[in-house]
């Protein structure tokens, strides 16, 4: 099942990853965290392959964890589990991966898989891409980075403004933002993508995955304890609320027919 939900392929050095559950616009469950997770090291242990592409099968790029399963795990919670969403993609100051990864976001890119986007090293926008935060109007609190990455990617101001709405953002308004670095044609996202990735698997590999590692390393001074911050809120959320797991699933219907109302 892992294999079929995150597609592998390779050509000219690079790999594109992509996320293969069109039917829940590639929502994050367990075993699409975990196959992610596996092919992530496994083509940053490949010496094949020097540059990732993340991308989901369309419509969606992430429309973020799967509510009924995060609905299921706070109940687990709350019948006293001691678990917590694992991070799928780098949302924190050591990411599974050190080589360059790319996101090719080809639709909506919501809350959790807003966080996953973050944690690329570049983002490529299809003009079909939206991103949008919704723990709030859903009902959670973030845990994989997104008070941290997000202001930095857009500025504080409109970071706050995002989450305290869960507007969405289209593809213009992400490209003049700074959140993402192309907006360019749906149907030429991937080929513009790959021709970047090329384009730096073309460099010196040793050099750059040193100059990486010192953008990371410089980053993990300042966001680390950002990060760990986070996470404790997130946790201390989890703690004071025994009952969220019935009130995302209340909340679950409205925010997906809320987002349908802003498409177009």
């Amino acid at each position: 099942m892992t294999d079929e939900l995150v597609l592998v392929d390779v050509a000219d050095r690079v790999a594109t990853i992509t996320l293969n559950r069109p039917e829940a616009r590639n929502a994050l469950n367990g075993e699409l965290i975990e196959g992610l997770r596996s092919r992530l090291g496994d083509c940053d242990a490949d010496d094949s392959i020097d540059v990732m592409v993340l991308t989901g099968a369309d419509p969606a790029f992430c429309a973020g964890l799967d509510l009924g399963y995060l609905s299921e795990r706070a109940q687990r919670r709350a019948a006293g589990e001691d678990i917590f969403p694992t991070v799928p993609l780098g949302a924190s100051a050591e990411p599974p991966t050190g080589k360059p990864v790319i996101g090719a976001v080809n639709g909506a890119a919501v809350t959790g898989g807003l966080e996953v986007a973050l944690a690329c090293d570049l983002l490529i926008a299809s003009e079909r891409a939206r991103f949008a935060d919704t723990h709030a109007r859903v009902g959670i609190v973030p845990g994989w980075g997104l008070t941290v990455a997000l202001p930095e990617a857009v500025g504080i101001r409109r970071a706050r403004e995002m989450s305290a709405t869960g507007n969405f953002v289209d593809a213009a308004t992400a490209l003049s933002w700074g959140l993402v670095n192309h907006v360019v044609p749906h149907d030429e996202l991937l080929s513009f993508t790959h021709a970047l990735a090329v384009d730096i698997a073309s460099t010196d590999q040793v050099a750059l995955r040193h100059l990486y590692a010192t953008y990371r390393a410089e980053a993990a001074l300042v966001d680390g304890p950002r990060f760990d911050l986070e996470w404790g809120r997130y946790r201390e959320w989890q703690d004071a609320s025994p009952d969220a797991g019935a009130a995302i699933a209340a909340r679950r219907a409205s925010v997906i027919e809320r987002g349908r109302s802003q498409q177009g």
